[in-house]
């Protein structure tokens, strides 16, 4: 075991598949406009038919704002994981050419 940092670029990407199936569930559990449409004037009272309204509207504004918010941390943590897998394969590149262009010298005068 390291004591540095690791990543696992499989718990990355299912955690970014995971975050867009959230954002998914979301959309499609969005308030029923049509539901908002029943507390309208002359179904109820003025001031119940704008608080249904209000809420509406910003209930509405919030869910926008979460499934943006789920969306764009969900393409960050995708980017993360490609960028960790890239470097992840520059890095044993690196290591392969070292290993390939390298050369064993016995030492001088020791017995081996």
């Amino acid at each position: 075991m390291s004591d540095g940092y690791g990543a696992d670029p499989e718990s990355i990407d299912g955690s970014s598949n995971l975050l867009v199936e959230m954002a998914g569930l979301l959309q499609e559990g969005r308030l029923d406009k049509d539901i908002g449409t029943l507390a309208r004037v002359p179904h109820s009272h003025r001031d119940v038919a704008n608080a249904v309204d209000h809420f509406a509207r910003f209930a509405t504004d919030q869910h926008q704002d979460l499934v943006l918010l789920l969306t764009a941390m969900s393409t960050a943590l995708k980017a993360t994981g490609n960028n960790y897998t890239q470097v992840d394969e520059e890095t044993r590149t690196d290591f392969q050419s070292l290993l390939d262009s390298s050369k064993y010298v016995a030492p001088k005068g020791g017995t081996a």
